[in-house]
């Protein structure tokens, strides 16, 4: 499936393997007319965005824009770091971001710290190595912190969705819903079953499909997704970043009407 645009991809900002420029490069090699650059969240501790760093970041997306024709956007993928849904994107760093990501990831700055650690990591993780369904407790941990997440922050998409956490994705997809928030297919990971996106659709939320690429090769890759959407039945025009269409990003919205 031809994407208009990817709009998660990583570079040598967080724990890529190209550059901006390379990923810009092979996204106008194959075709495509945007990508957001969307590195790891401030608050990822190994790998993460650095405050530092910034400058050359916007630099860097900017001169990759002017010299292969393709739009290369400031992004980021946030992590989120507690159950009222905080993300590791303050709004004092808005200026700087075009597309606004966010998910649940490991190695973060929890807040508190120790009781994030217990449950989006090693809950999370235990359930995960051991094959089992999430505790009714945990699910409702992380579908609490990602409705919140959606209704307290102008996030674009929710990445990757009960991929290493359990969370009851029919109740996160209709916050998504009625906020203006994608459900992202990502062509990475395995993170929906055909069960759980055949009910993911059903509640009418609109999907992006992004790559997830870490490296240049992988960006605009669908093909994990491609298989998943030859057995589950999505309409085409619920996909808003394929054939010539490009997303309305809430992010930017919410910027131009308050910034």
């Amino acid at each position: 499936m031809l994407l208009t645009g990817d709009y998660h991809t990583h570079t040598i900002y967080s724990h890529g393997k190209g550059t901006v420029l390379e990923n810009a490069e092979q996204a106008k090699k194959i075709g495509l007319k945007e990508i957001a650059i969307t590195d790891h969240g401030f608050g990822q501790m190994a790998f993460g965005l650095r405050h530092k760093r910034m400058p050359q970041l916007i630099a860097d997306c900017r001169a990759a824009t002017e010299k292969t024709g393709v739009q290369v956007y400031v992004g980021i993928e946030a992590n989120l770091c507690n159950e009222e849904g905080l993300t590791d994107l303050c709004e004092a760093d808005y200026p700087d971001f075009d597309i606004f990501l966010a998910g649940i990831h490991r190695f973060v700055r929890f807040r508190p710290f120790w009781k994030g650690m217990w449950n989006m990591l090693w809950v999370n993780w235990w359930y995960t190595v051991t094959g089992q369904e999430g505790s009714r407790r945990l699910i409702r941990y992380n579908t609490k912190a990602l409705i919140n997440c959606i209704r307290n922050n102008p996030v674009d998409a929710i990445t990757h969705l009960n991929y290493l956490s359990f969370c009851d994705v029919v109740e996160v997809a209709k916050a998504a819903r009625d906020y203006g928030t994608y459900i992202e297919l990502n062509s990475k990971k395995v993170h929906l079953t055909d069960e759980q996106l055949a009910a993911v659709r059903d509640t009418g939320v609109r999907f992006i499909i992004d790559s997830d690429a870490h490296s240049v090769e992988r960006v605009g890759d669908t093909k994990l997704v491609d298989e998943l959407l030859s057995r589950v039945d999505v309409p085409r025009d619920r996909i808003d970043n394929i054939d010539g269409r490009t997303p309305s990003f809430r992010f930017r919205a919410y910027k131009e009407a308050h910034m």
